[in-house]
Parts: C-alpha cells; sequence; structure tokens
C-alpha cells in the first residue's frame, strides 16, 4: 500500500472528548498565557490548538518528572493546531461542538478530518466506516450540524478517491461512493462559514493526477473549495505542491491544502508506518506564499501511531517517544 491512513479509535476520542470538556472554560488566550508555566502557547497561525491534547498533557508530566528539555521539543507539536477526527463508531456531534465552542471564543477556525465512508481502506489497516449509504449520511448530518455557523475547515474522505483510481476499491461501490462524497460536499457547505477539501491522494500514489479529475468531479469538487494532499504522508512540500499545481490546472484552478504534520524530512522509501527519522513539517499556516495552496495543515496528529509496526502502538495511540523523535530532527522555530 503506498501510504496509510488510520482513523482514531473511539476510546481515542473519546478521551480526546474528555479532555476538551474538562478544559471547556480555557480559551486560546489562556493557553497563551500558560507557556511561561510549561504549557503550550496557542500557535501564530488562524487554526484553533486543542488545549488538552496527548501532547500539552505529555508537556505536562515531563516537566513533572524534570524532563524540562524534552519537554521544550514536544512543545512544538503541544503549542501547533492540528485536525480532529471524530470517531465513525459514535455520534460525532459532542466532538465537534466541543471544539467549535472552543475555537469560537478565541475567533479561529478547527480543523477536522470526516473519515467514515462506507467499505473504507478496502478492508485494510483501517477498515471499517459507515455500515452504509443511509448511515453515512446521518453521520455527516450530525457533523456538519454540530459545526454550525463556526468556522471550520473539513478534509473529507482521506483516501477515498484514490482508492477508485487505484483499483483497491471495487467498482460496483464506485458511483455510489461518488455520489455520498458529492452529497457530504454539499452538506457541509451549507454551513455558512465550512471550508471543505477532498481528499486526493499523494504524489506517490497516483503518480499521474490526469487519473483523478474525472472522479473528483463526479466526487463534487466543483462545489468544494479545493482538494487536499500528502494526508498522513511525508512527500515533501516541493514534490506535493508541484503534483498540487498540476492537478489544479487540471481542474480549473481549484486551490488545495497541503498535510505538512511529517514531512520535515520527506519519506523513508519502502517505510510507511511509523518510518524512524521523519520529522515535523511546516507549521499549520494560511500564509503559504503559492497562489493556489490556501494552508499548510497538520491533518495527521503528530505523534499519533500509524500502527504496530517499528515497535508502535495501535493505530491511532499516542506514542510519545515517536512524537519525540519528529520535534527533535524538525527544524528549530
Amino acid at each position: 500500500m503506498s501510504r496509510l491512513v488510520h482513523t482514531l479509535a473511539a476510546l481515542s476520542v473519546l478521551s480526546l472528548l474528555a479532555g476538551c470538556s474538562s478544559s471547556s472554560d480555557v480559551d486560546e488566550a489562556s493557553v497563551a498565557g500558560a507557556a511561561s508555566k510549561g504549557e503550550p502557547a496557542a500557535a501564530d497561525s488562524p487554526f484553533w490548538v486543542e488545549p488538552d491534547s496527548p501532547a500539552v498533557r505529555q508537556v505536562r508530566q515531563w516537566r513533572r518528572q524534570g524532563r524540562t528539555e524534552d519537554a521544550a521539543l514536544l512543545n512544538r507539536i503541544a503549542r501547533r493546531p492540528s485536525a480532529l477526527w471524530p470517531a465513525g463508531e459514535i455520534d460525532p456531534a459532542p466532538l465537534v461542538r466541543t471544539a467549535v465552542a472552543g475555537a469560537r471564543r478565541g475567533g479561529r477556525t478547527v480543523v477536522f478530518a470526516a473519515y467514515n465512508i462506507p467499505h473504507r481502506d478496502c478492508g485494510q489497516h483501517s477498515a471499517g466506516g459507515a455500515a452504509d449509504a443511509g448511515a453515512y449520511r446521518q453521520w455527516i448530518g450530525k457533523f456538519a450540524d454540530a459545526i454550525g455557523d463556526a468556522k471550520a475547515l473539513v478534509v473529507l474522505e482521506p483516501d477515498a478517491v484514490a482508492h477508485i483510481v487505484d483499483g483497491c476499491t471495487p467498482g460496483d461501490l464506485h458511483a455510489e461512493r461518488e455520489q455520498l462524497l458529492s452529497e457530504a460536499v454539499q452538506r457541509l457547505k451549507s454551513q455558512p462559514r465550512t471550508r471543505v477539501y477532498l481528499d486526493a491522494g499523494n504524489p506517490d500514489w497516483i503518480r499521474d493526477p490526469a487519473k483523478l479529475v474525472e472522479p473528483l468531479r463526479r466526487a463534487g469538487i466543483a462545489q468544494a473549495d479545493g482538494f487536499a494532499l500528502n494526508v498522513s504522508n511525508f512527500q515533501t512540500n516541493e514534490t506535493t505542491t508541484a503534483y498540487g499545481t498540476r492537478l489544479s490546472k487540471a481542474l480549473g484552478g481549484k486551490h488545495f491544502v497541503v498535510d505538512t504534520s511529517r514531512n520535515g524530512k520527506g519519506p523513508l522509501p519502502g517505510v510507511w508506518c511509523n518510518p524512524p527519522g521523519r520529522a515535523l513539517g511546516t507549521a499549520p499556516t494560511t500564509d503559504t506564499g503559492l497562489p493556489a495552496v490556501d494552508a499548510f495543515l497538520w491533518v495527521k496528529r503528530p505523534g499519533e501511531s500509524d500502527g504496530p509496526c517499528q515497535g508502535g502502538p495501535a493505530a491511532g495511540r499516542w506514542w510519545a517517544e515517536y512524537a519525540l523523535g519528529l520535534a527533535r530532527n524538525a527544524s528549530a522555530e
């Protein structure tokens, strides 16, 4: 498999929700003010920083344990915004409502990844998704309702279109998937301040971007704000933006966003699951310097495992030492 996206397990999302709820009276200003106490500052970006993420909790724990240098390094993750992945197994509304409420107080935008399409990941590492089309429509509806009029950016269904193109998703499921994606774009875009980017894989997966054009069109790219690239992968900014620019031109100038969460040193050839020696990439920002690139984002949550490989825990679980490696190998900020 050319790349891997792992959903957060239901338990992980419940833990994340509990963390958000316990900090519901903590806005971004107070998070920033806590920096002097060893807690993360709000990122210098328009995106919301989760105030009690696993990285935040790890920083606090390491400071209590005297691991001050490691805590300072890990703060490179803790103080930066990354996407929330509401679990498909449960109602997404409580998590989404909690996040947008926190973001609204600071005037920020929440980044989400919606990852619950039926027949997800072709029955492979991240198999699952909604039971059927009806269940998916209900889930997306609850997701959108919970966003309301808050500012949100949604990366829609990592893998879904690329798995149509590479043939992994059986042909008899293509039409339904494209229809569901198109409906999801429209449903999410009915929220007045929600931006939607359809996932389009990465340059090392579908090497010819022309193959994505018609599937993306059938999946509703015309109504979306654009497409997303490099989700949970390690392709460099240079490679990804060159590829995205070609795809953008083929789609009539559609803009795109790039996941830079772990691409600071590019990919490790032949290793797609928890590759060692990788690094954080460009911090989340809308100041990309490229007209067609709307944002660099951390869609994959840095420090969460790809799966039980290279000594890692189950997919979606926090792995502190891997997170520390990503931070240590990153360019100094």
